[in-house]
């Protein structure tokens, strides 16, 4: 007892240290340079052009055509990779008047950006390591998180929302040592914070949270403590970057990748890129001043392209997530076990009306499709078995997958855990400025980084500073969570039934509620498609996602295959593969319609979304002997 006393003792002689030395810093962070630039003229004309409801993304010939270029006359900038980072490398770069292309092998958030937990977060652990282990590291990254996680969710509302998380306590120390650390996560956000943490009793978080069990550890509750952090629509905030930099006159190209790099033939120094269009399989030069790698865990043989020589600059971890049905979770309330059996953080929460439950952290290989192996799943079942009243299935996943965490490289560290999640910049190769680490929450500030290093690079001229920290995303402005309300009230679907008549149907609260948030202010455009095009009937039931979704993705996304919808513009894959499975038929169809596919086409993007969704180690599509969780 004396080591735990010994450990809320140092807890608490920080808590007021950082009161009393930098109390004010914190609760009141000076206003950078970026806050500032929000009166800039560009700012406001950017935000006429992409708060314009007629505004439409450039077509994707259109976008070819921009980033074909000469020697004579190059981009400033060609971004390699659509994540989260790419896409907020283009967004960036595009909005400080700089020429910018960006081209991404698969699709916009195709690898770890739409695997992520969901959660915007500033670090709760990273927190309690820089306490305990008195790493001043560590506590700067808790610090910058928190300040970029409140300006994720002011840019993109209607896609980002800030979340409640329980943390059961089974004894008074644990009541108290949570208390203590979640208030001095409030005191670190500052002016940034969310909402104030607060205890409830054991009566109170059961009735909060009605499947917690009140018995865990051979102990009963003593109470939980609820601290907020943010969830996002990951994959779909990642589109919105995309669209809003091609709007911002970004040249953005999915399913494009460099097969080469171009050198100049005195200095060696890379001055573009060869680039292969995977949907029309013609290549193509993209001349550049900086080229910058935000290839995510792929980072390394983008690298390698410039230098076969060249060590790794990160370590990949697998990063595994399971979708269970509603009932698992309440809606608008998150767990999280502190410690699991190997001293892991793993959560519940409810995600897009179900509930998604994770993680792990272990070492894996690199592959364009990582999947979970059953031993992960069963670990995540396991620990939140012992933390809820009702019995936990593996016949109730819904949907299983894996996502490749690009860690930064620390030499000395022992495991996963221990590594940095802060990001890394370097110009290891002449024109070529590489980002990597990091993660979602603090993708705008690792983007502004990146851009900062281009520009010193090519010597470039922007014509103004970073202004992404005041600039809302496509739908976002002007948006309010009673929009929905307004799209039930005007709006009808037009289904077809299956002998072709056209019959009316209401445009209920759940359809709404979701064209609102997944859409935001162009959620009407959607509805309009659902009532005059007559695409109002849903893809899968008990899915409020629309017909009419399909054909809008089509046109204003970069929506070019099954998989790109099922998986990134919608959220089918993630949350039911079954349910998506049974969708892949009308998605097609309607997918044909609007770019002109052929039979033979169409038969090969059923094969290929078959095959994806294959990876998703639900209980429909997965090989296991279910022993405990049966």
């Amino acid at each position: 007892m004396s080591a735990s006393a010994t450990r809320l003792r140092r807890l608490a002689s920080v808590a007021v240290a950082v009161t009393a030395c930098g109390g004010a810093v914190l609760l009141t962070p000076p206003v950078s340079s970026n806050d500032r630039a929000s009166g800039h003229p560009t700012v406001e004309s950017l935000r006429q052009i992409i708060n314009d409801p007629s505004a439409v993304v450039p077509s994707r010939t259109l976008q070819e055509s921009a980033l074909i270029g000469t020697k004579s006359g190059p981009l400033d900038i060609l971004v390699v990779g659509g994540g989260a980072t790419g896409c907020g490398v283009a967004l960036d770069a595009a909005t400080r008047g700089l020429r910018v292309g960006l081209v991404e092998r698969e699709d916009f958030s195709s690898g770890t950006s739409s695997r992520s937990t969901k959660l915007i977060h500033g670090g709760v652990r990273y927190l309690e390591k820089a306490v305990f282990g008195l790493d001043y590291g560590q506590l700067k990254l808790v610090f910058h998180a928190l300040e970029e996680r409140k300006q994720v969710i002011e840019n993109a509302p209607h896609l980002c929302h800030a979340l409640p998380c329980m943390t059961p306590c089974f004894d008074w120390f644990e009541v108290v040592y949570y208390w203590m650390g979640l208030k001095m996560y409030d005191l670190v956000a500052g002016r940034r914070l969310l909402h104030f943490s607060r205890y409830y009793s054991a009566q109170e978080s059961v009735e909060l949270f009605p499947t917690l069990a009140s018995k865990g550890k051979g102990k009963s509750l003593r109470g939980t403590v609820v601290y907020y952090d943010g969830q996002m629509n990951d994959s779909r905030l990642n589109v919105g970057l995309a669209c809003t930099a091609a709007l911002a006159g970004a040249a953005v190209l999915n399913h494009a990748e460099v097969v080469s790099f171009l050198k100049d033939e005195g200095t060696q120094r890379i001055i573009g890129a060869r680039i292969r269009d995977n949907l029309s399989g013609q290549e193509f030069d993209a001349y550049a001043k900086v080229v910058v790698n935000a290839a995510g865990p792929f980072c390394d043989s983008v690298r390698k392209m410039a230098n076969k020589d060249a060590l790794p600059m990160i370590c990949p971890s697998s990063g595994v997530h399971i979708v269970l049905p509603d009932y698992y979770s309440p809606d608008g309330m998150g767990l999280i076990v502190p410690k699991t059996k190997d001293g892991r953080v793993v959560f519940m929460l409810p995600w897009l009306g179900r509930t998604i439950a994770g993680t792990t952290d272990s070492s894996t290989s690199i592959t364009p499709l990582p999947e979970p192996n059953e031993n992960e799943i069963q670990f995540i079942l396991d620990a939140i078995c012992d933390y809820l009243n009702v019995k936990v299935r593996r016949t109730d996943v819904l949907s299983a997958w894996s996502g490749i965490r690009p860690l930064a490289v620390d030499p000395n560290a022992k495991n996963t855990e221990s590594i940095s999640r802060d990001h890394v910049v370097s110009e290891e190769y002449p024109g070529l400025v590489t980002i990597t680490g990091g993660k979602w929450t603090t993708y705008r500030s690792m983007a502004e980084d990146a851009v900062n290093a281009a520009i010193k690079s090519g010597k470039l001229s922007p014509s103004n500073e970073c202004i992404t920290s005041n600039l809302r995303l496509i739908g976002g402005d002007g948006w309010e969570p009673s929009l929905f309300t307004a799209l039930a009230q005007q709006y009808v679907r037009m289904k077809k039934s299956d002998g072709g008549k056209v019959v009316p149907g209401v445009m209920d609260t759940a359809a709404a509620k979701h064209l609102s948030h997944a859409y935001g202010t162009l959620a009407e455009r959607v509805a309009t498609i659902a009532q005059n095009e007559n695409l109002g009937k849903r893809l899968a039931h008990g899915y409020p996602y629309l017909e009419a979704e399909v054909a809008y993705c089509a046109r204003n996304e970069y929506c070019k295959s099954a998989i790109d919808f099922i998986a990134r513009r919608s959220r089918l894959a993630f949350l039911d593969t079954d349910a998506a499975s049974h969708a892949l038929p009308r998605i097609i169809e309607i997918l044909a319609t609007e770019h002109n596919w052929d039979k033979s086409r169409q038969k090969e993007e059923m094969q290929k979304a078959k095959e994806f969704l294959e990876t998703f180690k639900s209980s429909k599509n997965a090989h296991f002997h279910d022993g405990k969780h049966q």
